[in-house]
């Protein structure tokens, strides 16, 4: 008998161990790398540029950049950056006005500036020049909020007041838009002492509560464009032994619905979905007992979840689409409350490879 018990001790303490080392990497982590003064607030910044669009889109790509200038108003102050910078994103490289950016920065340009300690930072953009284009970007700016509440291990970003100045012949057009900044993975590995997987890990070896949070959230937000596996639209973060997901991108979710989003076809997989609103759980089988634990994670951070949407309400142009987020996200909440619909939509959904 004495030996049973030993063994069922045994048995007990190995099932724990990867919540216990969870729980020692997220709290080591808040002693390590700091956030950068950009991204310290959520206080909107004016930024302005000047570049051309179809040279952007023409002339770079992964090693080719572009020279120009970014200026900036700090406190009361504006200042001006030097920095070089291309074209990112295929599709919305190909179908959008604006196309999103890479920006490089050099060490001793962004020393003694807000910019310090960012050498690279990506620069998100409307697709089109349409109605409710600046909202679309809101939209995406509040998939990456609403994540810092699911995981510490998140991307950093900043909203911005955005001026371009698009060179055009001898003309100048201005447009005057919103973007958001998004830290580069060089810093986030420097604030959690991890470092990027290039390898693809299949989600099923991931850090399984990471894993399992990540795919509540890209369902949360109506969003298939992704591959955890083969790290599209996903990085993985090397920590204390585990790989654990980091998201971005998330134009083509439901929660952004913009004018340009399609039903995402992954490795010509085609999904059993008629709109980008439509949800599709894309997460693999896990225990029952942790996914249920991570459902009751999100039906505590609701209320947390739902003040990030309220604080980005003024932000909104158009009224309705600030509306139509709200009921997207409380949309998915009734469903995680609902005990047969989450069973219906989300366990039953659960992907065996």
């Amino acid at each position: 008998m004495g030996k049973i018990q030993t063994n069922l001790r045994l048995l007990v303490i190995c099932f724990f161990i990867p919540l216990c080392c969870i729980g020692q990497v997220e709290d080591s982590s808040k002693k390590l790398g700091k956030v950068s003064k950009l991204f310290k607030t959520s206080k909107i910044l004016p930024v302005q540029m000047e570049y051309s669009n179809r040279d952007l889109k023409k002339l770079t790509n992964d090693s080719t950049y572009i020279n120009t200038l970014l200026t900036y108003r700090d406190a009361e102050t504006l200042d001006t950056l030097p920095l070089r910078i291309r074209a990112r994103g295929n599709y919305r490289r190909k179908n959008c006005y604006f196309s999103p950016v890479k920006m490089k920065i050099k060490k001793d340009d962004a020393k003694k500036t807000l910019f310090k300690g960012n050498k690279e930072l990506k620069l998100v953009l409307p697709c089109l020049k349409v109605r409710d284009a600046n909202d679309d970007v809101i939209k995406e700016l509040l998939a990456y909020k609403l994540y810092e509440v699911v995981s510490p291990y998140h991307f950093k970003t900043r909203l911005l007041d955005f001026t371009l100045s698009e060179s055009k012949g001898k003309k100048i057009e201005k447009h005057r838009i919103k973007a958001f900044f998004i830290e580069d993975m060089d810093e986030l590995e420097d604030r959690f002492g991890g470092k990027t997987m290039k390898r693809n890990v299949h989600p099923l070896q991931q850090d399984s509560l990471s894993s399992i949070r990540n795919s509540f959230f890209q369902y949360m937000i109506g969003n298939t464009d992704f591959s955890t596996g083969y790290q599209h639209n996903q990085k993985l973060l090397f920590l204390n032994g585990f790989s654990i997901p980091i998201p971005y991108d998330f134009d083509m979710s439901g929660l952004c619905d913009t004018s340009y989003s399609v039903v995402s076809q992954i490795d010509g997989l085609v999904l059993p979905l008629e709109s980008v609103t439509d949800r599709l759980y894309r997460g693999f089988k896990r225990s029952n007992a942790t996914m249920f634990s991570i459902r009751d994670e999100f039906l505590q951070n609701r209320s947390n979840m739902m003040a990030i949407l309220e604080d980005h309400k003024t932000y909104f142009e158009n009224p309705d689409e600030y509306q139509k987020s709200k009921k997207y996200i409380l949309g998915f909440f009734d469903i995680l409350a609902d005990s047969d619909k989450f069973k219906s939509e989300i366990l039953d959904n659960r992907r065996d490879k």
